[in-house]
């Protein structure tokens, strides 16, 4: 019995190593091809070279959205207004590109857990009388606007260089301050100078 089982424990810690050097090849596989896009979604605090994988092959180009708050909609970050009364609440939306909406999740809380523009975005809306939901909601809707305006900027630099623009398609090939006046609405922000805001991330 003994033995059997040190057998099974043997067999599985063999199956683990090699699941994890093929994890660990894919996620070169994936650096190289975000690299190879030029794309600088990378500068963004909270995004590393799997999460902005994901985001372009998702989102493939940025000239697919008309604005900033059509790319919301498009990722379900845009809140749903569920107002009673004089009391004004915002409801989660559950439609858009899950996949996309859950990384600019883990943006948003990778700024919170660092000194960022994000971070001290957040207690505002808290003070605010938001819960933390609500708030990590507002959080996650200014975030898809700097995402979408890094998208626009990388797709203009390429297209300036004469190269296109196929980031998305690309890379699926390839790898098979936040305004503290700013409310949850669909209005955008101007690009993010505050260097805490573009530092590179280790998040995935």
């Amino acid at each position: 019995m003994h033995a059997t089982l040190r057998a099974l424990a043997v067999e599985l810690v063999a199956e683990i190593g090699h699941l994890d050097r093929r994890i660990s090849a894919a996620g070169e596989q994936i650096t190289t091809a975000v690299a190879a896009t030029g794309s600088s979604l990378t500068e963004l605090y909270g995004i590393g070279p799997l999460l902005a994988g994901k985001i372009l092959v998702r989102v493939g180009t940025a000239a697919r959205f008309r604005s900033a708050a059509a790319f919301a909609s498009y990722n379900g970050t845009a809140p749903i207004e569920v107002s009673s009364g004089d009391v004004v609440r915002h409801r989660l939306s559950r439609a858009g590109d899950r996949q996309l909406n859950h990384a600019l999740h883990i943006m948003a809380i990778t700024q919170l857990a660092g000194d960022t523009t994000g971070r001290a975005y957040y207690p505002r809306k808290r003070a605010a009388g938001k819960s933390h939901k609500e708030a990590l909601r507002c959080l996650k809707r200014r975030l898809s606007d700097v995402v979408y305006q890094q998208l626009v900027h990388d797709t203009e630099s390429t297209m300036a260089a004469g190269l296109g623009g196929q980031q998305g398609a690309a890379l699926e090939s390839s790898a098979t301050g936040l305004h503290p006046n700013t409310g949850t609405s669909d209005q955008s922000l101007p690009r993010l100078a505050d260097p805490d805001a573009t530092p590179k991330s280790r998040s995935t």
